[in-house]
């Protein structure tokens, strides 16, 4: 079942329900993957791959808006954000814990015979590639450093 399917399902579940705050979260995925989908000018159905990196970037946002408004004092702001922020990660897989994405990186560092920091940037796009959408880029990005360093 495509990505669209799943989300216009889960907007009718969540319109039945009343929950205002899942109905949020799922219209703003739909609009982005409209948006996505016509920006790119043809009629050809997002990958897979964009579909994941678009859902992470509606997480990233929304976690940084909650933490601007924690920051200044507005739980009042910041609860919403973070309930969406639960309802879009069900449709992102499974994220690996911080050691397990140690793990491969370290293998990645084995395998190219990467040193220094100076190789950073081989070595993240290896592990971006590799990890997909399963990992964040910061928590990649702070591993390879600590790794690296």
């Amino acid at each position: 079942m495509s990505l669209q399917t799943q989300i216009m399902d889960e907007i009718k579940t969540a319109m039945k329900a009343k929950d205002t705050v899942a109905l949020e979260a799922l219209r703003a995925i739909k609009s982005e993957l409209l948006l996505a989908s016509t920006a790119s000018g043809s009629k050809e159905d997002l990958s897979e791959d964009d579909e994941i990196k678009l859902l992470q970037r509606l997480v990233k946002t929304r976690k940084e808006s909650a933490r601007i408004f924690t920051e200044q004092n507005r739980p009042d702001l910041a609860e919403p954000e973070l309930a969406q922020v639960a309802v879009i990660e069900k449709f992102l897989p499974a994220q690996l814990s911080e050691e397990e994405v140690e793990a491969v990186i370290a293998k990645i560092i084995a395998e190219t015979g990467a040193s220094g920091i100076a190789s950073m940037g081989k070595v993240m796009g290896l592990a971006s590639a590799q990890l997909g959408g399963t990992a964040e880029g910061k928590t990649i990005s702070t591993i390879v450093k600590k790794l690296l360093s």
